[in-house]
């Protein structure tokens, strides 16, 4: 089936926004939480705020960081400086011990929106490079964190 470039530029644009409101779902857990950290310590200007991202979501930064900044007005707060750090992917075989560091640029585009949306759906296209098993845990490089709040003031 020949895609027309019209249909082409649809897919996109409706990828685009499935992208976008994903990121914002991520953003809004994180103001709810920062929120309720600034209620506690009676303040709602953050000079520092430390995001970790796992790099195995690849989550889009630029879409994510107008998520937060966006969120943080409507909800009356002030961040002054948005920092993220990524968080490299690692996993562990079950079967046989093995742990190793996954490149997520090596995975071909498909498969890293699958696991941006779903990352168990990682076990579906990554084996074991020692034994060959799918039964690995994520170690680490999931999710988003906040890693660190620093209130001005405090």
């Amino acid at each position: 089936m020949k895609l027309t470039s019209r249909f082409k530029f649809y897919l996109l644009m409706i990828k685009g926004l499935i992208i976008l409101v994903h990121e914002w779902a991520l953003a809004e857990a994180l103001i709810r939480y920062v929120k309720e950290l600034s209620k506690e310590r009676g303040v709602n200007r953050i000079s520092k705020l430390v995001i970790k991202l796992g790099i195995l979501q690849s989550i889009d930064r630029n879409v994510l960081e107008f998520s937060i900044i966006e969120l943080a007005k409507i909800n009356d707060l002030i961040i002054e400086s948005l920092v993220f750090e990524d968080e490299d992917a690692v996993l562990r075989c079950r079967v046989c011990n093995y742990e190793w560091s996954l490149d997520v640029s090596e995975l071909n585009e498909d498969v890293r929106e699958a696991v941006h949306f779903v990352p168990e759906v990682v076990h579906t296209f990554i084996k074991c490079p020692k034994c060959g098993s799918r039964d690995f845990e994520i170690v680490r490089g999931r999710g988003i964190a906040v890693k660190e709040v620093v209130f001005r003031g405090s």
